[in-house]
């Protein structure tokens, strides 16, 4: 079992930047692999990266590729999303996930860490 406590968020102006934070604990984060997923209001939720088991491959969205940068550092059992040149449409709630196992990048995630609030305003 992981607990996952996401933190960073706020608001920021258009093309700014932002750093979540997602700590772990109950587990080894570096056994799983990770995700960031945000959900707008009306919208379905999405994910907006991946990082595979090893950390040796990623995955964005065409809609966040080039700006969003997840990570992880497993001896802080700490992951992280670097966002940057943020847009109006990445206003959001922004969730940080692991699982042990399964289908990658996409699949249903295990863990959740609380929903983390990202506004960017013009």
């Amino acid at each position: 079992q992981v607990q996952l406590v996401g933190s960073g968020g706020g608001l920021v102006q258009v093309g700014g930047s932002l750093r979540l934070t997602c700590t772990a604990s109950g587990d080894q984060i570096g056994l799983h692999a990770v995700a960031w997923f945000r959900q707008a209001p009306g919208k379905d939720r999405q994910i907006v990266a991946a990082l595979n088991w090893s950390g040796g491959r990623t995955y964005y969205p065409d809609s966040t590729k080039g700006r969003f940068t997840i990570s992880r550092v497993n001896a802080k059992n700490t992951m992280y999303l670097q966002m940057n040149d943020l847009k109006i449409e990445d206003t959001a709630v922004y969730y940080c996930s692991a699982k042990p196992g399964g289908d990658w990048p996409l699949g249903p995630y295990d863990y959740w860490g609380q929903g983390i609030q990202v506004t960017v305003s013009s």
